[in-house]
């Protein structure tokens, strides 16, 4: 693999990872914080100066430009896509990157918080990484290579095709969005604002993934009001809306349908927040699965139990409002897997074995491919996200950036064409079961 970008990704990524980006749910406004402009306005400078034309800034915080078409024909568009937040469950203020080179294969004791420590022994993939240079944050904050590892990758690639105009490629499109960390990252302009055909989202994983299946989400709120009143003189009056969310909780499956016990192609019903107090209280839950009738499943077995629970204390008020979030990109890429065939090539033809597994999660991707704009998801290295102990190693991000480049001169030769439906594997990779939940309760 060619060391050509490793010096520029690692300048750029060390200096976009000290820019505190993260994301609040709680916020109404678009981006969700004002930090993300510190590096958004960043790369809108930046791309000027490399020579990127149509640099601009949506009112939604959507950072767009054009790398201009180096040959005649009738190529689609394709667009470069990552995100500039990071993931509010940890903090990513006062990053300190750390580049490990050359990584012996022992355990890297995170200083700032020597008990984080990334151990091949946990970690598979790290013992694949011996002699790379692996960049990790000091073990109080995350890293932020989900999703800067991406942006970096995306200026490495700009700046390389507008310093070599005889590369092969159609119109380019780049974009860098906010808040895809609270699956906000697709405004409802964006399809209509990047106008490209296709697009890929630099925002994977291990070297050589390909993802077309993500999956399909939902966000449901559990509102309990019960009834108040002094607790000297509660007897017979007073219902605990606590206590009634604590029942809805602990009447939800906990060996099958949560996070810790699932895997695979197993969807999960995960509560992430609860809040309020005796009066009333809230309930935030997440519903994942790869299939739609089965997240609609997973609905209505919520449904059941807050209407149980409901029964039981008739003077409470219970309510239940789930709201789509995204949906699996694979329900509309297989009717046509050219952009995931043309990524897979691209691989190849970089020395890279392309692999395809079910992703439990979603990207921006997810919605765009969702709004009509196909949109697989490609390796950037990004490991352990969300947490201290996130780490990239710089040798996949440079290979994602040959991996790109070579892609975007593939669509050249391939040109409109016609579609390629998708055609199920004999063997999936993924492991793991779907699991019905209509008859769990």
């Amino acid at each position: 693999m060619s060391t050509t970008f490793l010096h520029e990704l690692e300048e750029r990524f060390l200096r976009y990872v000290k820019i505190d980006t993260t994301a609040d749910p709680t916020s109404t406004t678009s981006p969700s914080t004002a930090i993300q402009f510190d590096l958004l306005n960043l790369l809108v400078d930046e791309l000027k100066q490399i020579g990127v034309q149509d640099v601009s800034l949506t009112d939604y915080g959507a950072l767009l430009a054009t790398i201009p078409a180096t040959v005649p024909t009738d190529v689609p568009t394709i667009a470069l896509l990552a995100h500039v937040d990071t993931a509010p469950q940890f903090s990513g203020t006062n990053v300190k990157p750390i580049v490990h080179r050359n990584y012996s294969g022992a355990d890297i004791v995170l200083p700032d918080n020597p008990s984080q420590v990334l151990s091949p022994k946990e970690l598979p993939y790290l013992t694949e990484k011996i002699g790379d240079d692996i960049v990790t944050a000091s073990g109080t904050t995350l890293l932020g290579a989900d999703d800067k590892a991406g942006i970096a990758i995306i200026m490495a690639v700009a700046g390389h095709l507008l310093q070599n105009p005889d590369l092969p490629h159609g119109p380019i499109r780049i974009g860098f969005t906010p808040d895809e960390e609270i699956g906000r990252g697709v405004h409802a302009n964006l399809p209509g604002d990047l106008k490209a055909e296709f697009a890929y989202t630099l925002d994977g994983a291990h070297r050589g993934e390909i993802v077309y299946e993500t999956f399909s989400a939902d966000a449901a709120k559990v509102t309990v009001k019960g009834v108040p009143i002094h607790p000297g003189w509660a007897k017979d009056k007073l219902v605990n809306a606590t206590h009634l969310a604590a029942k809805i909780v602990d009447t939800l499956p906990q060996a099958t349908l949560t996070p810790e016990t699932t895997s695979g192609r197993q969807g999960f019903l995960h509560v992430v927040g609860m809040s309020g107090s005796a009066a009333e209280m809230s309930i935030d839950i997440i519903l994942r699965d790869f299939e739609r009738d089965l997240l609609a499943a997973q609905g209505d077995l919520l449904q059941k139990v807050c209407t149980a629970v409901q029964a039981g204390e008739p003077r409470a008020e219970i309510t239940c409002a789930i709201t789509p979030q995204y949906r699996n990109m694979r329900y509309w890429l297989e009717d046509d897997m050219r952009p995931v065939e043309l990524a897979r090539e691209a691989c190849r033809q970089v020395g890279i074995e392309p692999f395809s597994v079910p992703v439990r999660g979603g990207t921006d991707g997810s919605r765009l491919t969702e709004l009509g704009v196909p949109t697989p998801n490609v390796f950037t290295g990004m490991q352990e996200i969300h947490g201290p102990l996130e780490w990239v190693s710089l040798q996949d991000m440079a290979a994602a950036t040959e991996v790109c480049i070579k892609l975007v001169q593939l669509w050249a030769v391939a040109g409109r064409g016609e579609p390629k439906p998708y055609h199920a594997p004999e063997s999936p990779a993924d492991t793991g079961t779907a699991v019905d939940w209509t008859d769990v309760i």
